[in-house]
């Protein structure tokens, strides 16, 4: 679990498939094999540590459903450590489960994402969304599109201030939406079967 709270940009140094190896500063310290990070929102599994670099394996799947694959060496990328549950919660509840990538229309400060038709029913003004893992909170919601104020702060410590129309972006919609919409569905078919 996650808070959408980026603790740094770090830097994707070399790809061979899908292993990944990344450098960073902060969160590189106390990082173990098999300890989780979200890069860019997408939680993976640390499987090499080598001092300032760490790799790790990202499968098929989530290369096809991410932004991830098309990294290139040298790109940033928002990184996070799990929430420890002594942490306070700054941001939203965020798996690092992506649930679609939207692609920038208006670039930061007044981000404005295209989003896929079937996410868009989750997301609402002042409602959370993740993009490429930064907790947001929604402006405007419509039917295919949203927006989200960036304040000077986020967009200088996190990727989402070099962001221009045409890129894409990882995006969780809040797991709260998707839980809700769930058991009204499973109500409705408890009803219909009475």
């Amino acid at each position: 679990m996650f808070t959408g709270i980026v603790e740094e940009v770090g830097t994707l140094d070399a790809r061979d498939g899908g292993r990944f190896e990344f450098s960073a500063r902060l969160v590189v310290e106390g990082l173990g094999i098999g300890d989780s990070v979200a890069h860019n929102g997408v939680c993976l599994t640390v499987t090499e540590v080598h001092g300032g670099s760490y790799a790790v394996d990202v499968v098929g799947e989530t290369l096809a459903r991410t932004n991830l694959g098309e990294l290139r060496p040298g790109d940033g990328v928002n990184l996070e450590r799990p929430v420890r549950l002594a942490d306070r919660l700054g941001g939203h509840l965020v798996q690092g489960h992506v649930d679609g990538v939207g692609e920038i229309v208006l670039g930061a400060p007044d981000l404005r994402v295209l989003i896929p038709r079937e996410l868009s029913r989750y997301v609402v003004p002042k409602g959370s969304i993740a993009i490429d893992g930064c907790s947001l909170t929604v402006v405007e919601a419509g039917a295919d599109t949203f927006s989200v104020a960036v304040i000077p702060h986020t967009a200088a410590v996190t990727t989402l201030g070099g962001k221009s129309p045409g890129d894409r972006v990882n995006l969780e919609v809040d797991v709260i939406a998707k839980y809700v919409e769930r058991l009204l569905a499973d109500q409705r078919l408890l009803s219909e079967r009475s």
